[in-house]
C-alpha cells in the first residue's frame, strides 16, 4: 500500500473462500467491493455491487471466486471496467485451460494471475498458501501481502500453479479418501483409537515415510497387494465399503506388473469363462460391436491385447506389430471398419502363431477364412473381402485405440468367443475376473436348480 492511499481490491464471489478474504482486505484498511449474484451474505465493511463491472471498476487487485464453472464468463464481464494495470488474480479451483481461457479473454485488459489456494482456507482465513504464476506474480505477492497470505510464487506462465496443485491433489486428495476408509474400519472393528494411532505414527515420519513406502511398495508389489485384498474382505466383514483400497491393490497389481510380466497369466484365468458373463460382471461395459465377429465356429480367446491403428485398407502397421509382439498377445486393430480390402489373411496368420500369438480381432476386413479355420488361429473381423490391402501406412501401434466401440489399450484383457469381444480394463482385471467367476459359479447353481425340475 501506499501511505495515504486507499487501496481497493474486489472480490467477485462471496462464498466461503471470498468472504474470508473479503473480510480481511477490509480489516487491513482496504475498500472491498464484492459481487454475488446468488444471496450470500455481505461481510461487514464490504460494500455490496451491483454487478461484476461495478464491483471492478477503479480496483487495483481483483479477486476471483466466482467458482471453476463461471471463471470465464467472470472474467469477460469484469473486462469492460478493469483498470489495465490491475491485477487479476484467479483463485478458482479449475483447470489449467480454464485459467489460460481467462487469461485469453481478459487480454490486455488487466495483469492477469493464475492462483490456487493449497491451503485451507476455513482453518487458515486469508493466511492459506496460495501459489501464483504469471508475469505479475511478484506483484500478486505484494498485494495479497496487505493480509498476509502466504503466497509462493513459482514463475512459468497462467495455468502453472493449478496444474501443480491438481498435481498435489492426486496424493492429498487419495490420502484423505484413504484415512476416511480406514477409520471406519477401525471403528467398525472395535479399533479406531488404535487405527488413528497408526495413521498419525506413519504420517509424522515426513521424507524418511514417504521414500519407504515408494520404494517398497514397488519393490514388494505383489505380495502387498494379495494382503490389501485380505483387508478387503475383512473390511466387507465389518460392512465398510472399501473403494480406495480396492483400487490401490490394483495400483499394487500393476506395480508388479511392471516388474514382472504375468498380464499372461492373467488372461489365462478369463479362458474359460464366456464373454456374457464377463459383461455380465462388469455391468456390460466393454462390449466390442456386435457386428465384429467370429469368422469361424468355435473360436475362442482370451490374451493381452497389444493395439493397431491403421488407415483402412492398410495393412503395414499390423505388419510392424507381429515383430513387436509378444507370445500371449492378441492383436486387436482399429482398421476403420473397412470392409473393402482385407487387412490380413493366411500367411500373416503363420506368423502371428510363430509368435505365439493367440488370435486377433479386427475393426476392417480379413480373407482366407477356411485357412483360418484349418490353422486354428482364432480371427475376430467386421467382414470377409478377397481384395488385399494396401502397404503405404501410415499407422501406430501400442497406442490407445477404439474397435467397435470399445477402448482398447495395450495391457488390457481382450476375451472373445462365439458371442462376441470383450475389453476388460488392465487395471481393473482382477476385479473383472472375480466378477466373472462369481457368475459363473451363480449361474451353475441356478442351472441346477432348474434342471432339477425337471428331475
Amino acid at each position: 500500500m501506499i501511505e495515504g492511499v486507499t487501496m481497493k481490491v474486489a472480490v467477485l464471489g462471496l462464498g466461503e473462500a471470498g468472504a474470508t478474504y473479503a473480510t480481511a482486505f477490509a480489516a487491513a484498511g482496504w475498500e472491498v467491493s464484492g459481487y454475488d449474484p446468488g444471496e450470500t451474505p455481505t461481510p461487514a465493511g464490504v460494500g455490496r455491487a451491483a454487478s461484476t463491472a461495478d464491483a471492478v471498476a477503479g480496483a487495483d487487485l481483483v479477486l476471483g471466486l466466482a467458482t471453476a464453472a463461471h471463471a470465464v464468463a467472470a472474467a469477460d464481464a469484469a473486462r469492460p471496467a478493469l483498470r489495465a494495470d490491475a491485477v487479476y488474480v484467479d483463485l478458482n479451483a479449475s483447470s489449467p485451460e480454464t485459467k489460460i481461457r481467462v487469461a485469453e479473454v481478459l487480454g490486455a485488459s488487466a495483469r492477469v494471475v493464475d492462483g490456487a489456494i493449497i491451503g485451507s482456507v476455513l482453518v487458515l482465513g486469508a493466511r492459506a498458501k496460495v501459489l501464483l504464476s504469471g508475469a505479475a506474480s511478484g506483484d500478486a505477492v505484494r498485494l495479497l501481502g496487505a493480509v498476509d497470505a502466504g503466497t509462493e510464487p513459482i514463475g512459468g506462465e497462467v495455468g502453472d500453479a493449478t496444474r501443480r496443485k491438481l498435481l498435489r491433489s492426486v496424493f492429498m486428495k487419495g490420502l484423505g479418501a484413504l484415512i476416511t476408509e480406514a477409520v471406519d474400519a477401525g471403528a467398525a472393528a472395535g479399533e479406531e483409537a488404535w487405527v488413528r494411532e497408526q495413521i498419525a505414527d506413519a504420517l509424522s515420519e515426513g521424507p524418511a515415510a514417504l521414500d519407504r513406502l515408494n520404494k517398497g511398495t514397488r519393490l514388494h508389489a505383489l505380495r502387498r497387494s494379495h494382503e490389501l485384498r485380505a483387508s478387503i474382505e475383512l473390511l466387507a466383514g465389518l460392512g465398510v465399503d472399501a473403494p480406495v483400497s480396492a483400487g490401490a491393490a490394483d495400483r499394487h497389481l500393476a506395480l508388479a506388473r511392471r516388474a514382472q510380466d504375468d498380464t499372461r497369466a492373467l488372461a489365462d484365468a478369463f479362458a474359460g469363462i464366456p464373454t456374457a458373463a464377463v459383461g455380465d460382471g462388469r455391468d456390460r461395459l466393454g462390449f466390442v460391436a456386435p457386428h465384429i465377429r467370429s469368422v469361424w465356429p468355435g473360436a475362442r480367446v482370451a490374451g493381452r491385447a497389444l493395439t493397431v491403428l491403421t488407415r483402412p485398407g492398410d495393412n503395414r502397421a499390423l505388419h510392424r506389430a507381429l515383430g513387436q509382439a509378444l507370445p500371449g498377445d492378441v492383436l486387436v486393430v482399429n482398421g476403420g471398419g473397412d470392409r473393402s480390402r482385407a487387412l490380413l489373411g493366411e500367411l500373416i496368420a503363420e506368423r502371428a502363431l510363430n509368435r505365439g500369438i493367440r488370435g486377433m480381432v479386427v475393426d476392417g476386413a480379413v480373407r482366407d477364412v477356411d485357412e483360418l479355420r484349418d490353422l486354428g488361429f482364432p480371427v475376430w473381423a467386421a467382414g470377409v473381402s478377397p481384395a488385399g490391402p494396401y502397404k503405404d501406412g501410415p499407422g501406430h501401434v501400442g497406442v490407445p485405440i477404439a474397435v467397435g466401440g470399445a477402448v482398447c489399450a495395450t495391457g488390457d484383457i481382450v476375451v472373445a468367443d462365439g458371442d462376441g469381444v470383450f475389453v476388460v480394463p488392465r487395471l481393473e482385471a482382477e476385479q473383472a475376473l472375480r466378477a466373472a467367476q462369481a457368475v459363473v459359479e451363480d449361474e451353475a447353481r441356478r442351472r441346477d436348480a432348474i434342471r432339477g425340475e425337471r428331475g
